[in-house]
């Protein structure tokens, strides 16, 4: 029954694919299935000139709609994966990596290459050398939320 509908539709029923995968797109974007329906567009322009000729089989169509889809995806990715903007706040979202370079005291000691210092308004775990409480430390850097720290040679 559908392979008959395809055929009665001729390239027509690439173009209905291809609003089917974009109206997808619409209702769960994800930026993957606007690919998919690109390539079922470009398929739908290619059949409307070969759709007659020997050589535009169904096999053909399939096979160039995987390769064109994967092809899609993959420059879509590339092009629209990056984040091109810039902006004056590049550590927005990544506090620990704003803390980098900071000084602090240590309130606590670090034991066992353990410890915990307060920045601001927050505790943060800490790891370095063993240190007692009031030495001066710098943020050497960020490992998730747990802070690696130096002693500030004076």
């Amino acid at each position: 029954m559908i392979a008959r509908l395809v055929i009665d539709l001729g390239p027509w029923s690439w173009w209905i694919l291809a609003a089917i995968l974009l109206a997808a797109e619409l209702v769960a974007p994800g930026v993957f299935l606007i690919w998919i329906g690109a390539a079922a567009l470009v398929i739908g322009a290619i059949s409307l000139a070969l759709w007659d000729t020997a050589l535009w089989s169904w096999h053909v169509q399939l096979l160039l709609f995987a390769v064109l889809s994967v092809a899609f995806a993959i420059l879509g990715r590339r092009y629209y994966g990056r984040d091109h903007a810039k902006t004056d706040e590049p550590f927005l979202n990544q506090r620990e990596a704003s803390l980098i370079g900071r000084t602090a005291t240590l309130q606590e000691p670090i034991a066992e290459a353990r410890g915990r210092i307060r920045l601001d308004d927050t505790w943060w775990p800490v790891q370095g050398d063993d240190l007692p409480a009031g030495t001066r430390v710098r943020i050497a850097s960020a490992h998730g939320r747990t802070l690696v720290v130096e002693k500030i040679e004076t």
